[in-house]
């Protein structure tokens, strides 16, 4: 095992956009990162070379390749104490024209890679009373969203799944909890026509679309060792948008 310094973070969709500041942030913090990401490899690499952070290619939703992949970096790096859920994927339509494999996809990458990664992580963290693990829901998880049943069920799925989860590993000293973010200023978002963006940002109290960072701060905050009092809970970083 490679001699590594501060706790080992894996965290999933890591490479772009929300992933990539959490990433970031928490190597800033002392924490040794590991970033996964699906199929984009040159983004990948590109995150690599100016970060320093090493990548690691599998697909959450695929249960034994994503347990295969824990068992590789606890190997190389150490057992992952800091697990940040974040890989998701988007198959936008209404109900009515949407398909089978819409559905599926996404409920299997965003609802079930939180089970897959949380699974493969759970039993170390309880056999050394220790663990956090964050996963990224949606503000649309929390209040709905047109054309997306399949999105805010699998985000909506993420919250019941964090304050669950939390029971189980509270007397344990794994903290679960869970961040919903409102609009964030990606590549997903930016390529939102700009008249409908507009409309998005005039309903935003704030006045102006998430950064990516505003979520990475929410992450360091719920995965410091301090934080050990916080669990189940989900926290709303949305700029006023929806209170729940």
């Amino acid at each position: 095992m490679t001699d590594i310094q501060g706790r080992v973070a894996l965290v999933t969709g890591g490479t772009r956009g929300i992933g990539e500041a959490i990433s970031i942030g928490l190597k800033n913090a002392g924490r040794f990162v590991v970033a996964n990401y699906a199929g984009n490899e040159h983004a990948a690499a590109d995150f690599n070379e100016r970060t320093g952070i090493p990548v690691m290619k599998f697909d959450v939703s695929n249960f034994e390749v994503t347990t295969a992949a824990f068992a590789k970096i606890e190997k190389d790096y150490g057992p992952v104490e800091i697990l940040v859920n974040n890989a998701g994927i988007t198959r936008d339509g209404t109900m009515h024209r949407m398909n089978a494999e819409q559905w599926q996809s996404v409920i299997d990458t965003n609802l079930g890679g939180c089970f897959n990664c949380s699974r493969s992580v759970i039993e170390g963290m309880r056999e050394r009373s220790f663990g956090r693990i964050v996963n990224i829901g949606s503000i649309n998880g929390q209040a709905g969203q047109y054309g997306q049943v399949n999105y805010a069920a699998a985000k909506s799925g993420i919250h019941g799944f964090t304050k669950a989860l939390a029971q189980e590993g509270a007397a344990k000293g794994i903290t679960v909890n869970a961040i919903a973010p409102g609009y964030v200023d990606t590549e997903m978002v930016r390529a939102v026509p700009p008249d409908v963006l507009e409309k998005i940002i005039a309903r935003i109290p704030a006045g102006r679309l998430g950064r990516a960072e505003d979520i990475a701060r929410g992450v360091l905050f719920l995965t410091a060792d301090a934080s050990d009092f916080i669990t189940g809970s989900t926290l709303s970083i949305n700029g006023g948008q929806h209170m729940y």
